[in-house]
């Protein structure tokens, strides 16, 4: 079998774009692979990490070239039945429906990024021979292109592709959902999503490196989200599409039932401030947005009542200032550090933050 790892922490756009976890996901995978007997010199693994996940085993840069140049030249050629490709970072849904995942040299003027149905197009048909058998992973958002407000449209960046055939069987795991974010935990430096799956993988880690009966393993990825989903740490909808010569299908994880409407990033960021039982004391809610930068508080709407308070500053610092909507995180939870409420505002911000084109996932 051949693996390419693929994690991005750090990114040329700048500390606004660090996302910690992704680099520790794939160095996990990795060890997991290795433990089961794989080749050192069969796993491809690709980083950017930040200062705290640099791991102690050697691993390439994940620039665009770099990767571009392992999809198309490099990974082609390998001999073998099993391929299994994990990419943990930064991504979009672009104006066409394809998932872009940015690469470590991606900047906001130059969003350099490798066009993933593009990559699986390739992978099944006959610019790859071989590697038959792929198992596809990835935790990466998939927001709107719109919804990010860039100045420009990506550009199009679809890797070259053969003839189709029907010789492989490729099936998919995306963690998001069409028009979702990926929840991270910033504390414990991870993506839920990976962090279930590999809780999964570890747990089946006696058959590896075979794949996981992908029927089986998405049942129990569907039910663990859902639990985060119902604790209200993620919005996301994982959804798994297993393609054969036999059958295409695409599994998604159903929405809530009744046709509830999900919650806007907004909601849930106002929801998870007033979780605070300081947030809906006047005086202590002024002392909060006190510590912010008074140049950017002085513009903001208030009000007596705590939720419309609440709402009018967060929909302010998004607009205005989006970075502030993490120093008002950082003012709550100096005040209160109950580490679930916490861990619940962190991803409520940092979708709230993602929404108006912001994507940091703080640490």
């Amino acid at each position: 079998m051949h693996a390419l790892i693929v994690g991005i922490e750090r990114y040329d756009a700048g500390a606004d774009w660090d996302l910690p976890g992704p680099a520790r996901d794939a160095v996990a995978l990795y060890q997991l692979l290795r433990d089961a007997g794989v080749p050192e010199d069969r796993l491809r693994l690709h980083l950017a990490p930040l200062p705290r996940h640099v791991p102690d085993v050697p691993y390439r840069p994940a620039d665009h070239a770099t990767l571009r140049r392992v999809l198309v030249r490099e990974l082609p050629l390998a001999q073998g039945d099993m391929l299994w490709v994990w990419w943990g970072g930064h991504g979009v849904l672009d104006r066409a429906g394809r998932l872009r995942l940015f690469c470590a040299d991606a900047t906001t003027a130059d969003k350099l990024g490798i066009d993933l149905d593009s990559a699986l197009e390739r992978y099944a048909g006959d610019a790859v021979p071989a590697l038959i058998e792929q198992l596809w992973v990835v935790d990466a958002c998939e927001t709107f292109e719109e919804d990010l407000a860039f100045r420009e449209q990506l550009p199009p960046e679809a890797l070259p592709v053969g003839r189709r055939n029907l010789a492989h069987r490729q099936t998919l795991l995306r963690a998001a959902g069409r028009g979702r974010a990926a929840a991270n935990d910033p504390v414990r430096g991870t993506g839920l999503f990976s962090d279930v799956v590999l809780g999964l993988l570890t747990d089946r880690a006696a058959v590896l490196p075979a794949p996981p009966n992908p029927e089986e393993l998405f049942p129990a990825v569907r039910e663990r989200i859902a639990a985060l989903r119902e604790a209200g740490r993620t919005l996301q909808y994982p959804e798994i599409r297993l393609q054969s010569p036999e059958r295409t299908v695409t599994l998604q994880q159903s929405a809530e039932p009744g046709g509830k409407r999900q919650a806007s990033p907004l909601h849930r960021a106002v929801d998870a401030l007033l979780a605070y039982p300081l947030m809906a004391d006047p005086a202590e809610r002024q002392t909060v947005i006190a510590a912010l930068d008074p140049r950017v508080t002085a513009t903001l709407p208030r009000h007596t009542k705590a939720r419309t308070d609440v709402a009018g500053v967060l929909t302010g610092l998004a607009r205005r200032r989006p970075q502030a909507l993490w120093d008002l995180f950082d003012a709550v939870v100096s005040v209160d550090d109950d580490p679930d409420r916490e861990g619940v505002l962190a991803n409520a911000i940092g979708e709230l933050a993602a929404s108006v084109g912001h994507p940091r996932r703080r640490e």
